[in-house]
C-alpha cells in the first residue's frame, strides 16, 4: 500500500511539472511574438501613446481700410492656463486650494473657475463655459489678464503648481483717426460644442476645440478665409499623462487679411459728426411735444455711387469692440441688449427700420410719372388734404397753391403726394377686400429694393416693411384676436382713449386697406418702415442711372505672404425700370432742394457748381414718439444718408452733419474746393488695392484717376 501512495505522488509531482514547463513554454512563445514576431507594431502603439498634440493657435488675419491701415490686428496678452493633468494629481484639499489661489489672482469665483475646467459633453459641463480642447493641452482660465498677475504665476511656480502664464495673440483695434466701427467689424468668441462637433465630421482642420470664431460683422462673413491653420507641438507624457518635453512642431498658418472698401479718415468724420448732432439735437427743445429731443439713436452710411461699396457706416449708441476680447461679463453683455442703454449692439445702419418720410417721395414721384402723371403736371399743395373725416395737413399747414412734381420735392410738400397715393387708390384699389388690386406705387417702392435686404456681406441685415395690401391682411390675421380681447374689455385707466378706439376699429375692421393707408404711404408714412443701408442704396440708383448694387464692405481677400487670393467685385443685384427722362426729372429737383429747397439753409455757401449735391430731407412722424429726422443726398460719387430717430426735423436735426461730410469727401474749405484736401486720394478710391510688402507692412494704393 505504501508504494502505490508513493507511485501516486510521483504521478502528480509529474503532472505539476508538466503543466508548470507548458505554461512557461506558452509565456515564453507570447513574448518571443510580442517582442520579435510583432515587435515593431507594439512598439509604435507605445510610441503613440506616449506623444500627444498640442493646438497651437494660429495668428488671425488682419481687416483693413481701402488705403491698407489697421482696422482690426492683433497683440500679445498674457494667458492664465491650468494643467489639469498635474491638477489631478494633488491631493482634495491642495486641489481645492490652488483653485481657489487661481481664482484670486484671475478674479474669478473658485465655482466659476471649475466650470472652466470641465471638457465639454462630460457629466457637469456647461455650454459656453466647459473646455472643448486636447485633455493634454492646458485649459486657459483668464485672457488679457494684467502683467502683474502673469509675472506672479511665473515668478511663484511654486505656490502655483500645474499653472501657467504665458503670451497669446488677441484681437486689438488701433483705431486710426479714432474710429469704432463696431457693428461693422463684429467679434469673436469660442467655438461651441455643436461647432466643434460639425468641424469634426467635415473633417475641417482650421477648427479645433480652442477655436474663437466671428459672430457679428466682416469677423463672421469671412471667418474662413481670417481664422487661419493651426500647428501642433508634439510632447512626450509619462504613463502619469505629465509632459516630459518635446518631440516635434507643424507650425501655424496665419490667417489671410481682409481689404475693405471702409475709409478710416471718412468713417471718422461721419461717426463723429453723427455722435455730435445727437448730443446736440438733446439739449434742443421740441415745441410739440414740450420738451427736448430725445434724439434716442442714429446711423450714417456712405456708399460709392457707381458700385455699392461701403465707404463708411455708423450706428448710435455704439460700444466698445474690444469689450469681447478676453471674454466678455455678463454684466457687460447686459449691457449690449439693455433697451435702457438704447441696444447698444443693434445697428441701426442696416438693422434698425424706421419710417422714410418725405425721403420716400422721389420714389412715389418715380411711380407717379411711369404710370399716367407728367412732369408738367400741376395739383394744390393745400394746408391739408381731406380723407374721410380726417384731414390729412401739410406739415406746419403750409401751402404753395398749384405746383408741380420739382416744386413739390423742392418744398416737400405732402398734400401734393396725398393726392397721388388717393387718387391711384380710386382708380385701382377702393375695393378693400381686393388683396392683388394694383398699386403703382408699391410697386415701385419694390423696383427701388426696399421690403427685402439689400445682400449686404455683413450678417443680420433687415428687411425693412412695404405695408401693401397684403402686408395688412397678415397683420390682421395675427393680431386680431389681442385687439377683439381687448375692445370687449372695459376700459381701464391704464388704458387710452387712443388705443381702446383703435382696438375697436381694429378687432372690425383691420385687415382692410383704405385710403388713409394709401395717402399715408405716398409720403412714407404709416407702416411702411426702411433701414438707412436700403434707403441709401436706392437713392445710389437715382445717382448711377438705375441700377441698385448689392452693397459691400470687402474688397479682397490677401495671404500672408501679400498674394491677392480672391477680389471680391461689386454686384449687381438690379435695375430700376425707370425711364431716363423720369430720372433726370427727378435729379434736377433734388439739386433745388440743395439750391433753393429744404437743405438749401444747410448749405449756404457751399459750392454746390463745383460739387452738385443732391438732396432730399425727410421728417417722419411716429405715434407717441417725436419726429425722425432724415437727409438723403447724392452726387455722382458718393450717397451720403443719415438719420437721427427723435431728432426733429430732417435738415434741422442733420442738415450740418451732411455737409461737413461732403466737405471731407471733397476736399471743401469755406467756399472752395481743394482736391488734395480730399479724405481719399483722388476723391474716389482706386480699384487697386493696398500694397504689402515682405516686412509685413502696407502701403497706400495708386491714388484714383478722376
Amino acid at each position: 500500500m505504501a508504494a502505490t501512495g508513493s507511485q501516486r505522488s510521483r504521478l502528480r509531482l509529474v503532472v505539476v511539472q508538466a503543466l508548470a514547463f507548458s505554461l512557461f513554454v506558452t509565456l515564453f512563445a507570447r513574448l518571443y511574438y510580442i517582442q520579435v514576431v510583432d515587435g515593431e507594431g507594439y512598439q509604435a502603439m507605445a510610441a503613440d501613446q506616449s506623444v500627444r498634440d498640442i493646438v497651437v493657435q494660429p495668428q488671425r488675419g488682419l481687416i483693413v481700410d481701402d488705403q491698407g491701415r489697421p482696422l482690426v490686428a492683433n497683440r500679445p496678452a498674457w494667458v492664465i492656463s491650468i494643467d489639469r493633468n498635474v491638477l489631478d494629481k494633488l491631493r482634495e484639499r491642495q486641489r481645492e486650494e490652488l483653485v481657489r489661489r487661481v481664482s484670486v489672482v484671475v478674479n474669478q469665483t473658485p465655482e466659476a473657475l471649475e466650470k472652466r475646467l470641465v471638457t465639454c459633453g462630460h457629466e457637469g459641463s456647461l455650454r459656453g463655459t466647459c473646455w472643448n480642447g486636447s485633455p493634454y493641452q492646458p485649459v486657459p482660465v483668464a485672457r488679457d489678464v494684467p502683467k502683474d498677475v502673469a509675472l506672479r504665476v511665473l515668478e511663484q511656480p511654486e505656490d502655483y503648481p500645474g499653472v501657467l502664464a504665458e503670451q497669446q495673440d488677441v484681437r486689438a483695434y488701433p483705431r486710426p483717426f479714432g474710429v469704432n466701427l463696431a457693428h461693422v467689424l463684429g467679434y469673436l468668441s469660442p467655438i461651441t460644442e455643436e461647432e466643434y462637433d460639425v468641424a469634426k465630421a467635415a473633417d475641417d482642420r482650421s477648427l479645433n476645440g480652442a477655436s474663437s470664431v466671428g459672430r457679428a460683422g466682416v469677423e463672421k462673413q469671412y471667418d474662413q478665409w481670417l481664422r487661419g491653420l493651426p500647428g501642433y507641438r508634439r510632447v512626450a507624457v509619462d504613463s502619469m499623462g505629465r509632459v516630459r518635453g518635446d518631440d516635434g512642431t507643424v507650425e501655424a498658418t496665419p490667417g489671410d487679411t481682409l481689404v475693405t472698401s471702409i475709409d478710416a479718415k471718412v468713417q471718422s468724420v461721419v461717426e463723429k459728426s453723427l455722435a455730435e448732432r445727437i448730443a446736440f439735437q438733446r439739449t434742443q427743445f421740441d415745441d410739440v411735444t414740450g420738451r427736448n429731443y430725445a434724439a434716442d439713436s442714429g446711423a450714417a452710411v456712405v456708399l460709392e455711387a457707381r458700385t455699392g461699396r461701403v465707404v463708411a457706416m455708423a450706428s448710435q449708441p455704439t460700444y466698445d469692440p474690444g469689450v469681447w476680447v478676453g471674454g466678455i461679463s455678463s454684466t457687460q453683455l447686459d449691457r449690449l441688449y439693455s433697451e435702457k442703454a438704447g441696444t447698444p449692439l443693434l445697428s441701426r445702419a442696416m438693422q434698425g427700420q424706421f419710417a422714410p418720410g418725405s425721403t420716400w417721395k422721389p420714389f412715389m414721384t418715380a411711380g407717379a410719372l411711369k404710370n399716367g402723371y407728367r412732369t408738367d403736371t400741376s395739383l394744390p399743395c393745400s394746408s391739408g388734404f381731406q380723407v374721410g373725416n380726417r384731414v390729412f395737413k401739410n406739415y406746419e399747414s403750409g401751402a404753395y397753391g398749384n405746383i408741380g412734381f420739382a416744386k413739390a420735392l423742392e418744398v416737400s410738400c405732402n398734400t401734393f403726394f396725398y393726392r397721388i397715393g388717393h387718387d391711384f387708390w380710386q382708380r385701382f384699389g377702393s375695393d378693400v377686400d381686393d388683396v392683388d388690386a394694383k398699386d403703382p406705387l408699391v410697386e415701385e417702392a419694390q423696383t427701388f429694393g426696399f421690403g427685402s435686404r439689400t445682400g449686404i456681406d455683413i450678417p443680420g441685415e433687415a428687411p425693412g416693411r412695404i405695408a401693401d395690401r397684403q402686408w395688412k391682411r397678415d397683420y390682421y390675421e395675427s393680431m386680431k384676436d389681442y385687439y377683439c380681447e381687448l375692445a370687449d374689455k372695459p376700459q381701464t385707466k391704464d388704458t387710452s382713449d387712443f388705443v381702446y378706439k383703435f382696438a375697436r376699429e381694429f378687432c372690425i375692421e383691420g385687415y382692410a386697406y383704405r385710403a388713409g393707408d394709401a395717402v399715408n404711404f405716398a409720403i412714407g408714412q404709416g407702416d411702411t418702415i426702411v433701414t438707412p443701408l436700403q434707403l441709401a442704396r436706392a437713392y445710389a440708383a437715382l445717382s448711377n442711372g438705375g441700377t441698385l448694387w448689392q452693397p459691400t464692405v470687402a474688397k479682397a481677400v490677401v495671404s500672408p505672404s501679400g498674394e491677392v487670393l480672391r477680389r471680391i467685385a461689386p454686384t449687381k443685384s438690379g435695375t430700376v425700370d425707370v425711364p431716363k427722362k423720369y430720372l433726370d426729372y427727378i435729379d434736377g429737383a433734388l439739386a433745388n432742394v440743395s439750391r433753393v429747397g429744404t437743405m438749401a439753409w444747410k448749405l449756404g455757401g457751399f459750392p454746390l457748381d463745383e460739387v452738385k449735391v443732391r438732396a432730399k430731407t425727410g421728417s417722419a412722424e411716429v405715434y407717441g414718439k417725436q419726429s425722425t429726422g432724415w437727409v438723403a443726398s447724392y452726387t455722382e460719387d458718393y450717397v451720403v444718408v443719415m438719420m437721427i430717430s427723435q431728432g426733429g426735423t430732417g435738415s434741422g436735426s442733420t442738415g450740418d452733419a451732411i455737409r461737413k461730410i461732403w466737405e471731407t469727401l471733397y476736399g471743401v474749405k469755406g467756399e472752395r474746393v481743394v482736391p488734395a484736401a480730399a479724405a481719399i486720394p483722388g476723391v474716389v478710391a482706386p480699384r487697386t488695392l493696398p500694397t504689402f510688402l515682405d516686412d509685413g507692412s502696407i502701403l497706400p494704393p495708386a491714388e484714383a484717376k478722376r
